[in-house]
């Protein structure tokens, strides 16, 4: 008997995995790809490939290069339908999201978008994204990460219902100068209306129940023109087939990752996990970050009531144990200095690039960096970046100077036009 509990008691047990937690875990598998992946696989030329929240998505699809001057002179078409997508609605819908995020949520009217981020208790940014106000007590919360455990838990009390709709709902980026005009062309009328950070409803005839409705924001990643597109999954290839007929003759192309990636470096826009790393993620403690840190400091609106992260954040700002801040850098020379050290005085390392390039529209090597404080907070002298360049089949150690500068490195007129230009 007591052999039989000795092996019992030695067997290797499952796991056990909350509902909530477990609701997600498909997600840790490589998925096949979006509602949309038919078209992408079949303009796909460089087969460059990466994992984006489970998904197969494209670094490229057919030049990397040519796809970022696609966004600045033309359209250019990206699928965001691995984002993380949430749908929050209830009578105290309003209530639970300015409870949970940083901005005063009382104040987005329906019809209209903004860009926030939500911390744990400590004040460390669990991640930042964008809200949809759909309705009075409607809303879509759009993220890098998922977050369905942690919304459903800070969920109770409230009279409001939480489901992530990521694979229910498809997404579209439409980004560049004729990006208005391929709208218009598609028949989408009215969409010269929307300002910017609005959106509205859009009919959309291309789904097996007839006439369905399209979700068209005027918000993007790219600092350009642009709009961002939501529908129902069963009729994203008509709504792609119906956007690329519509931009022929207005240049439109499909882009993958790295062309918007570029854009978004240009517009000053920082991506989770790549410039700051999320509280989730964060192994080392020095690696967490409040809103304050990585410029999301504007968003705190301390005339709302409590939120998540409050009363830390307060105490951080009145002791002074803010400990980095996240810059643009200005840097000489023409090489990228991505993932470089940045020092002070040449020999004391101060802070890490977390992303680089020379800019086609700003005529400058810049990039964004984090930075131990007082550097690049008081403290914006002598700062220099270590690159390391392939000259003649040897790397070559250059020190460049680096200089502190304001962020959108470049800021485009169009972006926010009203009535939107049509080029």
């Amino acid at each position: 008997m007591a052999q039989a509990i000795e092996k019992q008691s030695s067997a290797p047990r499952s796991p056990v995995i909350p509902a909530r937690t477990a609701a997600q875990s498909h997600f840790r598998t490589l998925r096949l790809g979006t509602p949309f992946q038919p078209r992408i696989d079949a303009l796909a030329r460089t087969n460059d490939w990466y994992n984006w929240a489970g998904y197969r998505a494209p670094h490229s699809l057919w030049d990397e290069e040519l796809e970022y001057f696609a966004i600045r002179s033309q359209a250019a078409l990206f699928d965001i339908s691995p984002m993380t997508k949430y749908r929050i609605e209830g009578t105290d819908a309003e209530a639970f999201l300015d409870r949970v995020t940083l901005r005063d949520v009382t104040k987005l009217k329906a019809g209209r978008v903004h860009y926030t981020a939500w911390c744990d208790d400590e004040g460390f940014v669990l991640d930042d994204g964008t809200l949809f106000r759909l309705s009075p007590t409607r809303f879509r919360l759009c993220s890098q990460e998922r977050h369905l455990p942690w919304l459903l838990d800070s969920a109770i009390g409230f009279d409001v219902t939480v489901e992530e709709e990521t694979e229910a709902v498809a997404g579209l980026a439409l980004q560049g100068p004729t990006s208005f005009a391929v709208l218009r062309d598609a028949g989408f009328a009215g969409v010269e209306r929307l300002k910017i950070f609005d959106l509205a409803e859009f009919p959309h005839d291309g789904g097996p129940q007839g006439t369905s409705q399209v979700t068209i924001s005027r918000t993007g990643f790219t600092g350009d023109l642009g709009y961002e597109l939501f529908v129902p999954a069963e009729q994203a290839l008509s709504l792609w087939d119906r956007l690329m007929a519509a931009g022929e003759l207005r240049g439109i192309r499909a882009i993958g990752y790295t062309a918007l990636n570029r854009a978004r470096l240009e517009a000053g826009l920082i991506v989770a996990n790549a410039d700051f790393v999320t509280s989730e993620h964060a192994v080392r403690p020095d690696r967490l970050r409040m809103p304050d840190e990585i410029g999301l400091g504007f968003m705190i609106d301390l005339e709302k009531g409590h939120f998540n992260g409050r009363r830390a954040i307060l105490e951080a700002r009145a002791k002074h144990r803010l400990r980095h801040v996240l810059v643009g850098l200005e840097i000489e020379g023409n090489i990228p200095a991505e993932h470089a050290i940045v020092y002070h005085r040449k020999s004391q390392e101060v802070g890490l690039v977390s992303a680089a390039m020379w800019s086609p529209m700003a005529k400058r090597n810049i990039a964004i960096a984090s930075l131990a404080r007082p550097f690049g907070d008081t403290m914006v002298d002598d700062l220099w970046v270590e690159i390391y360049a392939m000259r003649e089949l040897q790397y070559q150690k250059l020190m460049k100077r680096a200089k502190v500068v304001q962020r959108p490195f470049i800021k485009l007129d169009r972006r926010t036009a009203n009535p939107p230009a049509d080029f």
